[in-house]
């Protein structure tokens, strides 16, 4: 069976900005910048902890797909302290009760991909990653159009899953 390829080549300038730590270029860390912000439509930042934070995934691969990162900038999962490894977890779990409410999937992906071999777009800031999914989501226009369908807008989700975090 041959290998198919998938090319997300819109993502690029995205992922190009967003590492260029790593690259040699000298801008800065796009989710240290939203860690600073609050929450808001605007800035895509939907909760915060004292040392974690939930955003919209600006490049979602679904509807109500979320990111979930410590403040501090830290890319391995073995440099959180004690503290931090705890609210970044519990904030997980919140996070998945939050789009179970808002979204009535039947099921969710949740993931960290570790180190840029691993498929981390922005390697150098740990997030983990969290959306909803339902069965038969994935239909022809990702299997042949090599296309996703967003059904809502990112301040739709925004609204949508904002309102399950106060609870």
């Amino acid at each position: 069976m041959p290998l198919e390829r998938f090319s997300a080549a819109w993502r690029e300038g995205y992922v190009t900005t967003a590492s260029s730590k790593e690259s040699g270029m000298s801008a800065p860390c796009v989710f240290c910048q939203l860690a600073e912000l609050e929450p808001s439509v605007e800035s895509g930042v939907i909760w915060h902890t004292p040392k974690s934070f939930v955003t919209l995934n600006a490049f979602p691969y679904g509807s109500g797909h979320l990111l979930v990162l410590p403040r501090r900038h830290v890319a391995p999962l073995s440099d959180l302290d004690d503290d931090e490894y705890s609210d970044f977890f519990l904030l997980i779990r919140k996070t998945v009760l939050a789009i179970e409410k808002a979204y009535g999937a039947d099921g969710l992906n949740v993931g960290l991909n570790l180190g840029q071999a691993a498929g981390a777009g922005i390697p150098q800031h740990l997030h983990g990653h969290v959306l909803p999914r339902w069965s038969g989501d994935t239909n022809f226009m990702t299997t042949i159009g090599e296309t996703r369908v967003l059904p809502e807008s990112l301040e739709s989700t925004w609204h949508k899953v904002r309102a399950h975090f106060a609870s």
